[in-house]
């Protein structure tokens, strides 16, 4: 059985004491908020959520940018110098050229560390989907999980993972292009709210447009009910952009219905909240089924 270190990218939006725990490597990546450009860790520590989503609300432009070959060395390097392998969860390819720009990166690395091994699994998953696919595969290591086993356990749970969001900020997605200028002012004069998904390769789909609290949180109730693996109860994972209030109405409900047996409440970084802004707010968790 080799070595090897589970390593992710930080759009895989779970708290960094997680990470720290299970022994999870995290690449960073940038992003710009006006001006200034930060890298953006687990721990937050160039810029604080508070601070990201405060600029946000504040109008000013953000935008962020894809990891290249530098910033990937910096985190490989270390762990194959210690004799280590190195097995990569990545952000969807179906959302970013990330994956892309990481397999030509294990590439490089491996001529210039013979004997080591990199591998880099698209995870088809964003945010917090991606998160709880690293937090389960990082269990599993923790309970003696092998390289070569670990690898098609990733690969045959990635499409079982279920994302459900809310968006609240129509405007950004007007920014994005996934709604016109008038869907967006129609929307938020109505407190209509899209639900979001993702597909099987990957990239985000709207699935519904719900309006008012109650019939968002059970509209997420009923996604539990329908998709999720009831082979026993699950902890899932509740992401938040500055919207803790509602991820804690969520998780309060699901716990209230005997949905789950806990949830992880997480912030939804930088990188994501450039695209959805502040306000949105996620449920995921395991189905037994792949995506269809």
């Amino acid at each position: 059985m080799s070595d090897y270190v589970i390593v992710t990218d930080s759009t895989a939006d779970l708290p960094g004491q997680i990470f720290a725990e299970l022994g999870v490597e995290v690449v960073p990546m940038e992003f710009m908020v006006g001006n200034q450009t930060c890298q953006h860790y687990a721990d937050a520590r160039e810029m604080s959520f508070e601070e990201f989503y405060t600029r946000v609300k504040a109008g000013e432009k953000v935008s962020t940018t894809q990891i290249n070959y530098y910033t990937y060395e910096t985190v490989f390097s270390p762990i194959l110098e210690r004799g280590q392998d190195i097995l990569y969860i990545c952000f969807s390819s179906g959302l970013s050229g990330t994956y892309q720009a990481s397999c030509m990166a294990a590439g490089e690395l491996m001529e210039k560390y013979p004997g080591r091994k990199i591998v880099s699994i698209d995870s088809l998953c964003a945010s917090v989907g991606e998160g709880l696919l690293v937090y389960l595969a990082a269990l599993q290591k923790k309970a003696g999980m092998g390289f070569e086993e670990m690898e098609k356990w990733v690969l045959d749970h990635r499409l079982k993972v279920r994302h459900w969001f809310v968006v609240d900020d129509l405007d950004h997605l007007r920014q994005g292009g996934r709604i016109s200028a008038a869907q967006a002012i129609l929307g938020t004069a109505l407190g209509v709210k899209p639900l979001l998904s993702v597909d099987t390769e990957g990239k985000l789909v709207s699935a519904a447009k719900l309006r008012g609290t109650k019939k968002i949180l059970d509209t997420f109730c009923q996604k539990m009910e329908t998709e999720a693996d009831k082979s026993e109860l699950q902890t899932v994972i509740v992401g938040h952009a500055a919207n803790l209030e509602m991820a804690e109405k969520l998780k309060d409900t699901l716990l209230e219905r005997g949905l789950i047996r806990d949830a992880i409440i997480a912030d939804i970084g930088p990188i994501i909240g450039a695209h959805v802004g502040a306000g949105m707010f996620a449920l995921v968790f395991m189905s037994d089924q792949d995506l269809a």
